[in-house]
């Protein structure tokens, strides 16, 4: 039985994921590909190397720091979120990531990314993460605050600007079994972007901004969807029983604890009927 397991994204919204996915080593809980977006690209990767605690950790200690994100970093280098310290330095130095355990896991990790030239999502597979790591960066790009990155000829962008819940993706690659962690209530819905904000930033790239545009009544469609797939029992849904409350880019360490341990809850609170799904 392959297992596969969607991550939604949402800035710190994700610590919420992580705090999900530390239940999951707890209970020895076992995916074979997991397909990510922005956030949920950034710490699901850490299910894989089996490093529990890592996302709040590192968080925790570097997300206030001026080196790692912040308009420091925008103003200087043209991105909120630092390449070097955050995707580079972090990683590498500071809280190092189990490239090893990560290759060892043997399992599928695909990051969503969005193409600013077609406005359409794509699906890249990160086979080593620490060499692929700028695919990670693309999906996580936010727009407004990031530069495009630069991937073979094409540029890219944050993946949730086209495919917020690539649910559809999961279930088009032949799994068994799919389990998704959203950030939001299940009574959220996305309201319209600005579109003169839009046209300000990315009138060079029409197909860029009638995604953006059409940003909210994809995502509001995607969240219907994957009610409806919970009902059939297609899939499995772990999301935030409240609204998380946190700011996109939280600095307070209490704040991350926060929504991590309503991760922690959730994700213990729904483990029996997780286990029962992937059992049936």
């Amino acid at each position: 039985m392959r297992v596969g397991l969607v991550l939604e994204g949402g800035a710190m919204r994700g610590m919420y994921t992580a705090g999900v996915l530390d239940t999951f080593l707890d209970h020895d809980v076992h995916v074979d590909v997991i397909v990510s977006v922005s956030a949920g690209a950034c710490f699901g990767c850490n299910l894989f190397s089996k490093q529990r605690g890592r996302v709040l950790r590192y968080n925790q200690r570097f997300a206030g720091d001026p080196r790692n994100m912040g308009f420091r970093s925008l103003l200087t280098t043209g991105d909120i979120v630092n390449k070097n310290f955050a995707y580079y330095v972090i990683p590498t130095q500071y809280d190092v990531f189990d490239e090893e355990a990560f290759e060892a896991h043997g399992g599928e990790y695909w990051v969503t990314v969005t193409n600013v030239e077609t406005g359409e999502a794509e699906y890249m597979q990160m086979h080593h993460l620490l060499g692929d790591i700028e695919m990670m960066r693309a999906s996580a790009s936010m727009p407004f605050c990031s530069r495009f990155v630069p991937i073979g000829d094409k540029k890219y962008l944050d993946g949730g600007i086209a495919d917020s819940i690539p649910v559809r993706q999961a279930l088009s690659m032949g799994l068994d079994k799919v389990i998704v962690v959203l950030t939001q209530p299940a009574d959220y819905r996305k309201r319209p972007m600005n579109p003169a904000l839009i046209k300000a930033f990315y009138h060079k790239y029409p197909n860029l901004c009638r995604t953006l545009m059409e940003r909210h009544d994809r995502y509001n469609a995607q969240v219907e969807d994957v009610a409806q797939l919970e009902r059939e029992g297609r899939i499995f849904v772990i999301r935030p029983h409240e609204a998380l409350n946190i700011k996109r880019l939280e600095k307070d360490p209490a704040e991350l604890a926060r929504v991590h341990g309503i991760g922690l809850a959730d994700g213990e609170a729904r483990m029996a009927a997780l286990k029962a799904y992937l059992n049936a």
